[in-house]
């Protein structure tokens, strides 16, 4: 049975481990349904620091993790105050470096007593639960694709 690249999409051949395409890891088929990705946040001098997400959800109300992209897997970013950015410039609030990525990407906003997301004219688009977006209003759970980053809003 072919498999789909995780990074790129492209159809590869059953057991391979690499994509043929972008080179991505493939990792195993599937997950064990008991398992769970680690989170994290990257402190000031560049360690990980490992965290509780229903911590970090419960005291700042909202987080973004990435979930596929890059080698960040488990990166949490809280939603602390009212914008966050999203883009390949290094002082972005999430700083995404990879080229599939604009520099001033997206805008993730607090506004009305909710989250929204808002595309900031990036050339590969922002995408919410796969279709293309302008401006979203988040839910818990949606699934953000920034370039080739794949990340989840949680918010309780």
């Amino acid at each position: 049975m072919a498999r789909h690249c995780p990074e790129c999409g492209f159809v590869n051949a059953e057991g391979a481990n690499y994509c043929s395409k972008c080179g991505a890891y493939m990792g195993s088929e599937e997950l064990p349904k008991d398992s769970t990705t680690a989170t994290y946040r990257v402190g000031e001098t560049g360690e990980l620091i490992p965290v509780e997400l229903d911590e970090v959800v419960a005291s700042e109300g909202a987080a973004l993790v990435i979930r596929s992209g890059g080698g960040r897997v488990g990166e949490s970013f809280p939603l602390a105050g009212e914008r966050l950015t999203i883009g390949r410039r290094p002082d972005s609030d999430v700083f995404l470096d990879d080229v599939t990525v604009s520099r001033d990407h997206a805008l993730l906003v607090a506004r009305q007593d909710a989250y929204f997301l808002d595309d900031l004219g990036s050339l590969n688009g922002t995408y919410v639960n796969r279709h293309r977006i302008e401006s979203h209003r988040l839910e818990d759970g949606d699934e953000l694709q920034v370039g080739k980053y794949k990340l989840t809003f949680l918010q309780r």
